[in-house]
């Protein structure tokens, strides 16, 4: 019988050292390592492989034929893996508890179970929770296998025995392996678990789905490892008082990773949102200071997004600066510029920005929307209700261009705007129907832009 021996992982990264150390070498963080017990290597292995070598090829000898994509049914959830489920793929799918993980993946498995073989397997749920659940839904019953547990040797031998083509394991955090010395969570046991199953889906060229639970700040649970172990990673967010949600990828092998889908919480499930910004424009009857719409770019298509800006008095000695939906560090900066190149001082004020919808901005093209929906709110006057505006403001003052230009101005057009503020570089050279575009090329002329006559 192998000896064991104890090891040190950290649960970040997965570095093993010898002992235990209060700060990980390889990524920097503290109190990380976690002690568990592996079995040494055999005699038999420590001489040498003695199993079936597969001989080295080279890439001229390998097919390149693309596999047909899996399509599930939900496009919003094809868009974001890049065109559909890519056989013998690894995808993560994560998000806060109630998120409506287990919701979309039944729903996705009980459509695909018709055309092919497909095993969901749940951890956290009898089996009767997701019968009811399924009825609940609406969805069909009678081709779909379920089955609750957590060891993984039960589940590979039940894997072997059905050949399924979908695999949905519910949640990984849950499941053990016999022959690790950890309990159910731990950074061994998800990452052996992970690895047996990984390895599995590979060589059956199924898919394998993993939901996987999320820690307080909203990072994956668990060790950093797992990361780098799956094909995509998908994270699916909204509040709990919203009946919206989002999922975006923030790894992908098989397409981009700046997709997004939009998804509806409802009665009958999550449903897709056809028109992501009809959402995000959900305005009253009545124009009020410092909202704006821009013009954002989400992987292949424009969302159109209100911009909200409240500035205020404050009554404290450091005025605060609350951003929710965009980056803190660049409203500092926008308001500098604001102040340098656009002669407006905020120094003594309040202010607070958000993303209507509880959408997450990440492109600089919300920069001039920004600073116009900080002025309007200073000044008390609100911008014209038909007008949207996009562009990057350098530090310099001067307005940059932004990709996908044209398509913007397109897809503003398509829902009523008929008046927009853009870069000079990206005015078009066809005038659009029905919409006056005006081009500036500094932050003064954005700001004169929006004055009344």
């Amino acid at each position: 019988m192998a000896k064991s021996k104890t090891a040190y992982v950290c649960g970040d990264c997965g570095s093993e050292y010898g002992k235990w150390q209060g700060q990980c070498n390889d990524c920097g963080e503290w109190n990380t390592l976690t002690r568990l017990s592996v079995n040494a290597p055999s005699a038999a292995a420590r001489r040498g492989y003695t199993g079936k070598l597969e001989p080295a090829r080279t890439l001229a000898e390998i097919s390149t034929e693309d596999k047909p994509r899996l399509v599930t049914g939900f496009e919003e959830f094809d868009r974001v893996l890049g065109g559909g489920l890519v056989p013998g793929s690894t995808i993560l799918v994560s998000g806060n508890p109630g998120a409506g993980k287990s919701t979309l993946l039944i729903q996705i498995m009980c459509r695909m179970a018709a055309g092919r073989a497909a095993l969901y397997v749940t951890g956290e749920e009898s089996l009767s929770q997701i019968a009811m659940r399924a009825r609940r839904l609406g969805l069909p019953l009678d081709d779909l296998k379920v089955m609750a547990q957590t060891n993984v040797e039960a589940i590979c031998a039940a894997w072997d025995e059905m050949k399924p083509g979908l695999v949905v394991i519910d949640s990984i955090q849950v499941m053990y392996r016999d022959d690790v010395e950890s309990a159910p969570g731990g950074v061994s046991q998800v990452r052996e678990c992970a690895a047996m199953l990984i390895q599995r889906a590979k060589r059956a060229g199924a898919v394998l789905l993993l939901v996987g639970h999320v820690t307080k700040d909203g990072s994956l649970a668990g060790p950093r490892v797992l990361e780098h172990m799956i094909d995509c990673f998908v994270m699916l967010e909204g509040d709990n008082d919203s009946r919206y949600r989002t999922l975006r990828s923030s790894k992908n092998r098989f397409g981009a990773v700046n997709e997004l889908g939009i998804f509806a919480m409802t009665g009958r499930g999550l449903q897709e949102v056809s028109n992501p910004s009809a959402i995000f424009l959900s305005r009253g009857e009545d124009t009020t200071p410092g909202s704006i719409v821009m013009v954002v770019w989400e992987g292949t298509r424009p969302l159109l997004v209100e911009a909200q800006a409240l500035v205020d008095e404050s009554a404290l000695g450091n005025p605060r600066r609350v951003a929710v939906g965009f980056e803190q560090n660049r409203l500092a900066m926008l308001l500098a510029v604001l102040h340098r190149h656009g002669g407006l001082q905020v120094g003594d004020q309040d202010v607070y920005v958000n993303a209507v919808g509880g959408i997450r901005i990440t492109e600089t093209s919300s920069d001039l929307a920004l600073i116009l929906a900080v002025v309007s709110s200073f000044r008390n006057r609100a911008v014209a209700r038909d007008l949207i505006c996009f562009g990057e403001v350098g530090l310099s003052g001067e307005i940059r261009p932004v990709p996908n230009g044209q398509e913007r101005l397109r897809e503003a057009a398509k829902h009523g705007f008929r008046t927009a503020i853009v870069p000079r570089a990206n005015m078009p050279k066809r005038a659009i129907e029905n919409m006056n575009v005006i081009g500036v090329g500094k932050l003064s002329e954005a700001l004169a832009a929006i004055e009344p006559d």
